[in-house]
């Protein structure tokens, strides 16, 4: 799972890096293993800065003076597989055809056939792990048989037409070409979310800006905006500052990963017409009914079980919150978070992961002595964390500790973007509920019906604040004076459902038990990697990681 953002300003002479920083601030959520931005300058010269780290550990005032130009695309980076090599920081570059830049949200399934593709059939080199190295040079490839000195959007829309045939999985992009403009495009069943915004300035201008979620857009001033749908995709020219939209393979389906509204994206976004706030209070009032139906089979009342619900912030507080007004049981924050210790589950090895969790969190004891808590997440992965917050509780003196997941059980790899573990690392793998309380040291663990969480991630006409009606609303009914170039003119297609391979097994691009397989390998020998580091241990050459990224190098002294 990645953050990207690309942004084309109309004013020749804006810098848009900045804008671009403080984008990747709203997304830190989204990646926080390495951060990148290129920019494109008069001439079309590139110019650089990404490595390992958070937005503003990367972007420092001394590099950021050397991204200059009015159109840039960004990168937040959160690894699949385990790798965290610097060399694999985005966006990626190729200089030839015409000089590319891209960054991807996503995992593609059929990495390993597009390497013997790259390398037996349009002999392009590929240097990293990433498989976002192989999505540009794929697009690259279908470019370059043009053979044209300049390119138009026709040419790069049948360029990405061949992408499309080729590739399996779950991406959305922003690319950049040199002088040319910014291009984002999304997977044929809408995995990955993707949006693009509009915004007016006072001379009768627009700038544009694509990006992984609806609050990037909103917090820099896009009123207008609307998600790119699946298999569709957009260029926005410098030259004219009229995007255009085209669909480039058919709608295979429209399943949105069901994630992103349990855990990832951010509570003050609305990804395709879903107020990701709004179906994270509905996993409360669902989960509730769920716990009280729980209780009462056993001929018990939860209201003289449970004395206080307790969120394990931050992702699970509106759903716990909400869960707790709907069992009218007090609600208390008995978790206090050091906000400066990343997310647990994406700490590469087990021992971090636990320690991290007693950096992250400490408990209160006067919420808990005494009580019997309903600790309320948003999910419950490897059981790692949950163990040790369940343990915190109970050394708080909490006389009874329940625990309740948003989501249901996790049984299966998360393969399109999420490095969640390989099945059997995860605590719901081949267990029962009563299992699961066992191995994380609960006294009961609840979970979410699957039905009830996709019931809970739906768009609801009747909705009608502010930001459901910008997301929803053309343009033309609130001001007839402004045309807008991206607003669709048809309202947004029904789901097909949503991805929810992580629960059920079933993936949307279908069998992919072979790239199961390839990812664990993957992963084995990254550990492999970080056991070695520091030591005499032998390595097989081919399995080291480039120090740097070698094509073009960051702007700024370091």
């Amino acid at each position: 799972m990645c953050g990207i953002i690309g942004l084309v300003c109309s004013d020749p002479e804006a810098n848009c890096a900045s804008e671009l920083f403080d984008g990747c601030l709203y997304l830190q959520h989204r990646g926080q293993d390495a951060a990148g931005i290129v920019t494109c300058g008069k001439g079309g010269r590139f110019y650089q800065c990404k490595g390992n780290g958070m937005a503003r550990d990367v972007f420092t005032t001394q590099r950021m003076k050397g991204l200059v130009g009015n159109m840039g695309i960004a990168h937040l980076r959160y690894p699949t597989a385990g790798s965290s090599a610097n060399s694999e920081a985005q966006p990626f570059y190729v200089n030839a055809p015409y000089g590319i830049s891209l960054g991807h949200n996503g995992n593609l399934t059929n990495g390993e056939e597009l390497k013997d593709y790259m390398d037996e059939v349009v002999h392009r080199h590929i240097n990293t792990d990433s498989d976002s190295e192989l999505l540009l040079n794929l697009f690259a490839a279908e470019l370059a048989t043009y053979d044209k000195s300049r390119v138009n959007n026709s040419d790069i829309f049948k360029a990405l037409q061949g992408v499309y045939t080729m590739v399996r999985g779950a991406y959305a992009c922003v690319a950049m070409l040199a002088g040319y403009g910014v291009i984002g495009f999304r997977d044929p069943h809408g995995i990955r979310p993707l949006v693009i915004g509009e915004r007016l300035r006072e001379n009768g201008s627009r700038d544009y800006m694509v990006a992984s979620e609806s609050v990037v857009l909103r917090a820099h001033g896009f009123q207008v905006y609307r998600d790119i749908m699946p298999g569709e995709a957009v260029i926005i020219p410098k030259a004219t500052m009229i995007p255009e939209f085209r669909q480039v393979v058919p709608r295979l389906s429209y399943t949105p990963d069901v994630f992103e509204y349990v855990y990832f994206a951010r509570p003050d976004s609305v990804l395709d017409g879903i107020s990701v706030y709004r179906s994270r209070l509905e996993m409360g009032t669902k989960l509730a009914e769920n716990i009280t139906d729980a209780f009462r089979k056993v001929g018990k009342d939860i209201n003289k079980e449970v004395d206080v619900v307790i969120p394990v912030p931050d992702t699970s507080r509106h759903a716990a919150l909400q869960c707790a007004v709907t069992l009218n049981l007090p609600y208390r924050e008995g978790f206090i978070k050091n906000r400066y210790v990343g997310r647990t589950f994406i700490m590469p090895d087990q021992s971090q992961r636990q320690s991290s969790v007693r950096r992250k969190l400490n408990a209160m004891a006067s919420e808990f002595y005494g009580k019997s808590v309903l600790l309320v997440d948003d999910s419950i992965v490897r059981g790692t964390t949950s163990k040790e917050i369940v343990s915190m509780a109970r050394e708080s003196g909490a006389r009874k500790v329940y625990f309740a997941s948003c989501a249901p059980v996790i049984r299966y790899n998360h393969i399109y973007g999420i490095d969640l573990a390989d099945n059997k690392q995860l605590v719901g793998f081949n267990r029962t509920e009563d299992e699961v309380s066992e191995v994380i040291g609960a006294d009961k663990v609840f979970y979410q019906k699957i039905d009830d969480l996709f019931d809970c991630c739906k768009r609801d006409d009747k909705i009608k604040d502010h930001e459901m009606e910008l997301a929803l609303t053309p343009v033309t009914s609130r001001d007839d004076s402004v045309k807008s170039y991206i607003q669709s003119s048809t309202p947004l297609p029904d789901f097909d459902g949503f991805e929810a391979g992580v629960f059920t097994g079933k993936y949307v691009t279908g069998d992919e038990s072979e790239y199961l397989c390839v990812a664990e390998k993957s992963r084995a020998r990254n550990e492999k990697l970080k056991r070695a580091a520091g030591t005499d241990q032998n390595l097989d050459v081919a399995d080291l990681k480039a120090p740097s990224e070698i094509n073009i190098y960051n702007s700024g002294d370091y």
